[in-house]
C-alpha cells in the first residue's frame, strides 16, 4: 500500500493517490488529469475508483475527466446528486482495493454529501482517514456554503458538523492519519494550519472544534462566528462539478490561442473579454494594456481571480510573461474559467512596440511615501485583510480588504487623492488596476506594502476595536 498526498500550494489543496496490488484510487483530484495518469503509468496501476469528498466549492474536480480515460466509477458519500453516472454510496460501504478497504464515513456539516474516507489497511487496522473539508488540521469546513441547498441554516449545518465530528471521527484510534482537502491559504476554513497531515489525537488536542468538554451550542458558536463572505466564484464551482463540464483538454487548446497585437482590438470588442494581465507587480506599473486587471501568477493567483472577477464564464484575453502560458491557463481552469479566448502573442513588449498606447501606475517607494505622506490629512487605504490591519497598521489608515472592492470602489472621491497598500506590494496592485480601469487616476500606490512602510518612521498602532469607516475620499 502506497499514499500519496499531492499538495497544490497556490489553492492549498490536497488530492490524493493510494494504490495497493496492482489497483489505484484517487481522492479530491484537481482538474488536469495528465500528472495521475503518469503515475498510472509509473506504477503499472489501473484507476479503479476516484472519491470525491464532496462537491467541492473551491476549484473544479478532474473526476469526469479521469473517469472517461480510464473507466474508474466516481463515487460520492449519500445525498449526492448530480448529472454524470457515479455511485452514491451509503454510510459504512466498503470498497476492495487491492488488498485494502475504503470505507464510507457520511459526516455532514460542511456540506449534506460530505464524507469522510476511512482507510483499513491489509491487516484490518484503521490506517488514515481523507477527511475532505470535515476536519482540517487545525480547524474544521465552515458550515455557510451550504446552507441554501440544504434548505438550513448555517447554525443547523454547523449542529449537524458537530454530531459528525464526534459520533465519526472522534471516536477512531488516536493513531489515525488525517489528511485533509485544505491547509492554511484556503477559503473553506478560518484557521487551518501550515500542517497538511495529523493524527486523530493530536487533532484531540490541538483542534479547538475538537474539544472533549465542548457543547454543541458551543460548537456552533465557535464555528460560526468569523465568518468572511464565500469567494463569490464558489457557488459556480460547485454547480460545474455536479453538471458535465468541458475536457480540460479542450480548455487548455482554447486558451493557448495565440492573438496578435493587431488583432486584439478586434477580438475584445467581439467576445466583451476581459483582460488579465499576470505578470509580476513590478513588471506590471510601468506599463500595460489599458483597462487590463494585474492579478500576477507568483501569487494566490486562482483565487483572487474567482473572488474579484467572480463570473466564470467572462470571456478573458491574457497576457502573459514568456514561458508561463500552460501554467497561466491550467490555473485559471482549475476555478473553471473556461472562457479562455487566448493569449498575446509576445506579450506586452509586443504591444508596446506595436506603438499602440499604453498605461502605467503611479507608484513610489516607501521611503519616498513617508516624506510625502501627512498623517492625518492625506488618505491611506490598506487593502490587507481586517486580521493583518489589527495586527498593526499606519495611523489614521483606513482598512478596505481588497476582497471586497467592489463595495467600497463606490465611495472614493475623484478629486481628492489618496494612497494605497498591501502587505508587499501583490494586492495593492491589483486593487490599482482595478481603480484604474473604472477610471480613477487620484492615487499612488506604495511599493513593497506595509513590510516597507514597517522600516520607516511613520506612526504605527496595533489592533483598535473599530476600524476607520470610509465614507468618501
Amino acid at each position: 500500500m502506497k499514499i500519496e498526498q499531492i499538495y497544490t500550494g497556490c489553492l492549498a489543496q490536497g488530492a490524493y493517490y493510494i494504490t495497493s496490488g496492482n489497483e489505484a484510487a484517487i481522492i479530491d483530484p484537481l482538474r488536469e488529469t495528465q500528472p495521475y495518469m503518469e503515475r498510472l503509468e509509473r506504477d503499472k496501476v489501473s484507476l479503479k475508483y476516484i472519491f470525491e469528498t464532496h462537491f467541492h466549492a473551491d476549484f473544479v474536480s478532474g473526476h469526469l475527466d479521469l473517469s472517461n480515460k480510464t473507466g474508474a466509477e466516481i463515487i460520492y458519500g449519500p445525498n449526492a446528486v448530480a448529472d454524470f453516472r457515479h455511485i452514491s454510496a451509503t454510510d459504512g460501504q466498503e470498497f476492495a482495493l487491492g488488498n485494502v478497504r475504503i470505507k464510507v464515513l457520511h459526516t455532514p456539516g460542511h456540506t449534506m454529501e460530505s464524507t469522510t474516507f476511512l482507510l483499513i489497511d491489509e491487516n484490518g487496522k484503521e490506517h488514515a482517514i481523507f477527511s475532505g473539508d470535515t476536519l482540517f488540521i487545525g480547524d474544521v469546513g465552515r458550515p455557510d456554503l451550504a446552507q441554501r441547498a440544504a434548505s438550513m441554516t448555517k447554525e443547523q449545518l454547523a449542529a449537524t458538523l458537530f454530531h459528525s465530528l464526534r459520533d465519526k471521527i472522534m471516536i477512531l484510534p488516536d493513531d489515525v492519519i488525517v489528511y485533509p482537502a485544505h491547509g492554511a491559504g484556503s477559503a473553506c476554513g478560518k484557521n487551518m494550519s501550515k500542517e497538511t497531515v495529523s493524527t486523530i489525537g493530536e487533532q484531540k488536542k490541538l483542534n479547538y472544534a475538537l474539544r472533549a468538554d465542548m457543547t454543541e451550542s458551543e460548537f456552533v458558536k465557535e464555528v460560526t462566528d468569523g465568518l468572511l463572505p464565500p469567494p463569490a466564484y464558489f457557488g459556480m464551482n460547485v454547480a460545474m462539478n455536479k453538471s458535465g463540464i468541458a475536457s480540460f483538454e479542450s480548455v487548455f487548446n482554447n486558451g493557448m490561442r495565440k492573438i496578435d497585437a493587431d488583432e486584439f482590438e478586434a477580438v475584445t470588442k467581439e467576445t466583451g473579454a476581459l483582460i488579465l494581465d499576470t505578470r509580476p507587480n513590478e513588471i506590471f506599473y510601468k506599463g500595460f494594456i489599458p483597462q487590463s486587471i494585474n492579478i500576477g501568477i507568483n501569487g494566490d493567483f486562482a483565487p483572487w481571480v474567482g473572488a474579484l472577477i467572480a463570473d466564470v464564464n467572462q470571456p478573458v484575453i491574457l497576457v502573459i510573461e514568456r514561458g508561463f502560458e500552460e501554467e497561466t491557463v491550467t490555473r485559471l481552469s482549475r476555478v473553471g474559467f473556461d472562457n479562455i479566448i487566448g493569449y498575446i502573442n509576445g506579450g506586452f513588449e509586443v504591444w508596446k512596440k506595436a506603438g499602440y498606447d499604453f498605461d502605467t501606475i503611479d507608484r513610489i517607494t516607501a521611503a519616498a511615501f513617508a516624506e510625502k505622506v501627512k498623517i492625518g490629512e492625506d488618505e491611506v487605504i490598506d487593502v490587507r485583510k481586517e486580521s493583518e490591519y489589527e495586527s498593526e497598521h499606519l495611523e489614521e489608515a483606513y482598512s478596505k480588504p481588497l476582497a471586497y472592492i467592489n463595495d467600497w470602489v463606490k465611495d472614493i472621491n475623484l478629486e481628492k487623492h489618496f494612497y494605497l497598500h498591501c502587505a508587499g506590494g501583490y494586492r495593492s496592485m491589483i486593487a490599482a488596476s482595478i481603480l484604474q480601469a473604472r477610471g480613477y487616476h487620484n492615487f499612488t500606490e506604495i511599493e513593497g506594502g506595509f513590510n516597507a512602510i514597517a522600516n520607516t518612521a511613520l506612526p504605527k498602532t496595533d489592533f483598535i476595536c473599530q476600524s476607520k469607516v470610509l465614507k468618501t475620499i
